[in-house]
């Protein structure tokens, strides 16, 4: 059943975050939980620990930590949207978050998006204020496992490496 959603959560980001990965909408799993890619079955927390080499995080002060730790702002494209669960393919009515206010605090020069509609969003709605091209990778929630085997996205977001050290 499609809803209106509003983005419960804040970025994430500090003083020395240089890159910014945006999403589309918290799922309604990470809306229970109050933190980024919280579904149990997200990829995100696992290959973020891999290609950096650290420990998986479980609370969200930990992810949090992770993220600082490599540089790394975590926010969506999305302020609300009218949405079916977590279905990107559902998404209506799609008000853009103020990236560029973000990108002012910061300096964050590299933008990535995890999956296709959070990078389709951006370039409609986002890039024509902030200057920055996005670079799309693929997305970690389960939903996108029939698409990209695990090792398939580890590789892709080997990509952060260059820009997080």
């Amino acid at each position: 059943m499609e809803s209106l959603v509003k983005h419960p959560l804040e970025p994430v980001f500090d003083n020395d975050s240089k890159v910014l990965i945006l999403g589309t909408m918290p799922s309604p799993k990470s809306r229970e939980n109050g933190f980024y890619y919280a579904h149990p079955q997200n990829r995100f927390w696992k290959i973020l620990s891999e290609i950096f080499s650290e420990p998986f995080p479980v609370s969200n002060e930990q992810k949090k930590a992770l993220v600082f730790r490599h540089h790394i702002a975590l926010w969506d494209v999305l302020q609300s949207c009218s949405i079916d669960g977590a279905e990107d393919s559902t998404i209506r009515n799609p008000v853009p978050n103020d990236i560029k206010s973000l990108l002012d605090k910061t300096n964050i020069q590299n933008i990535f998006t995890t999956g296709r509609k959070a990078f389709q969003l951006y370039q409609k709605f986002c890039l024509s204020t902030t200057g920055i091209q996005a670079v799309a990778l693929p997305s970690t929630s389960p939903a996108n496992q029939r698409y990209y085997t695990y090792e398939d996205i580890l590789r892709e977001y080997r990509v952060l490496l260059a820009y997080t050290e």
